[in-house]
């Protein structure tokens, strides 16, 4: 009887999961073919076959089901983060904690490939990532500055902070061009390698 109701929220788990998924690829695939103006949120949750009230106990508005959680949902890596080795430095400490929402866009990337060329089509969806992923830096410079217990206005977590989001980003533009020849974990890695050498000028040799 305890393993069947240890079970029960599992599968109301996959099955929130799965509801969540479908309105995220209902609502990248209506806006890539109609444009964002000409989406609602009923179109999404029809095409997900739910109610528009589901939708809502989902997202808070049809910008939030197109942008995806790893942009600024970071919880789970906070979490990571601070439960290491101190003795991790900095950078290597955030690139593993960001390790399985990396590889979880690597396992989704023709899906992040769609919500990017949407994004790029439709500039006022940047605008609400922006300002959900000022949270998530702050949130982040707060953890930083806590694991190598520094004040948070300091300038260390608010640069490494601001940094490592840019390495991020740079590397989701650079997997995106090349069409995922390359996977998003190991650009991210290279970027991550990049600002450990503290940005200074490659060598000859590297520039080959």
């Amino acid at each position: 009887m305890t393993d069947l109701v240890n079970a029960i929220p599992g599968r109301r788990d996959r099955k929130k999961q799965q509801t969540r998924a479908a309105l995220i690829d209902a609502a990248l695939r209506l806006v890539a073919e109609r444009g964002l103006d000409r989406v609602t949120v009923e179109d999404i949750s029809e095409a997900a076959d739910v109610s528009a009230r589901t939708f809502f106990n989902y997202f808070a508005s049809k910008d939030d089901v197109l942008i995806g959680d790893q942009f600024v949902d970071n919880t789970g890596a906070l979490q990571r983060f601070l439960s290491m080795d101190p003795a991790v430095p900095v950078l290597d400490a955030l690139l593993i904690s960001i390790g399985p929402s990396l590889d979880e866009m690597q396992a989704d990337r023709e899906k992040w490939f769609l919500r990017m060329r949407v994004m790029k089509e439709h500039p006022a969806l940047i605008a609400s990532l922006l300002a959900r992923g000022a949270k998530a830096e702050r949130d982040l410079v707060v953890a930083i500055a806590q694991r190598l217990k520094l004040d948070p206005d300091s300038a260390f977590p608010a640069i490494t902070a601001a940094v490592t989001g840019a390495a991020v980003h740079s590397s989701m533009v650079r997997w995106a061009a090349c069409g995922g020849d390359r996977t998003l974990p190991d650009l991210v890695a290279e970027a991550f390698a990049v600002l450990a050498t503290g940005l200074t000028d490659p060598t000859n040799e590297e520039r080959r």
